[in-house]
């Protein structure tokens, strides 16, 4: 199947780890132009270089997207130096676990300014040239948690149900410009947010990591966590123009757990 997306300038945020590595290496299979974004530049020039080992090519750009100046910036040298953003893919930022006696208005501050900000100020450059060419796409990688309440993600929950939200606006008012949003809400994946998550869960509750990991496996109908290309695969589909129907949709990845008509 021809997904057309070969040579297409494909950025992927929050490229250097996780899911926004495991999309990187997926798009750069397809042939696309990666650009790959991360606050980091030593954990992005590891994840360029694992890119590398593969045969496959990623250019990076580092740039904290908690700042609205820098995500603007890293934008203009994007399209200057590789052309037109394509494709979007928002996989940066990820609000800390905590429990709720931990949980205070900084604690929320700090929780959207990791998750829902790192995207928003990302794409508000990108949508407006999306729009003037009249063609793109936007995926959005968002927890299931902004689906699904925890006690222990009250703040990264509340950020990703916003990002939840604005997916479907941006989708709407942006269609007949030429240019789709979409979402994926991954459940329990297997990158280090699992440890972390666990981490919080041992603070609130005092049993067992592996009891724990066991019971959230438990209410999984799959039975299992979802691997980082799992959810990649299905960006490069929402991405791709076999997808070119598809604007507004959230895809809900958690092995069936939430499954709702």
């Amino acid at each position: 199947m021809d997904l057309e997306l070969l040579d297409r300038v494909v950025v992927v945020t929050g490229a250097s780890k996780g899911i926004g590595l495991a999309c990187a290496i997926a798009f750069a299979c397809e042939g696309a132009k990666v650009v790959g974004v991360s606050r980091d530049p030593a954990n992005l020039r590891a994840a360029q270089q694992q890119l590398e080992s593969l045969g496959l090519a990623m250019a990076v750009q580092p740039a904290d997207l908690k700042d609205s100046v820098a995500a603007q910036r890293v934008v203009e040298r994007i399209e200057h130096d590789h052309g037109p953003v394509d494709v979007l893919v928002n996989c940066a930022g990820a609000a800390r676990r905590a429990p709720p006696d931990e949980l205070d208005v900084a604690a929320m501050q700090a929780a959207m300014q990791a998750k829902y900000f790192s995207y928003m100020h990302v794409i508000d450059p990108v949508i407006r040239r999306m729009s003037a060419r009249g063609r793109g796409s936007i995926v959005n990688v968002i927890g299931q948690g902004g689906r699904q309440a925890n006690p222990q993600h009250i703040g990264g929950g509340a950020a990703n149900a916003a990002l939840m939200l604005a997916t479907v606006g941006y989708a709407n008012a942006y269609a007949g410009k030429g240019v789709r949003v979409n979402a994926i809400n991954p459940g329990i994946t297997r990158t280090g947010r699992v440890d972390e998550g666990l981490d919080a869960a041992v603070r609130a509750s005092g049993r067992p990591r592996e009891e724990l990991l066991a019971a959230q496996l438990a209410d999984i109908p799959l039975g299992r966590m979802a691997e980082p290309a799992e959810i990649a695969d299905v960006a490069v589909f929402l991405a791709s123009a076999r997808a070119s129907y598809v604007t507004g949709a959230i895809i809900p990845m958690d092995g069936g757990k939430t499954s709702t008509i």
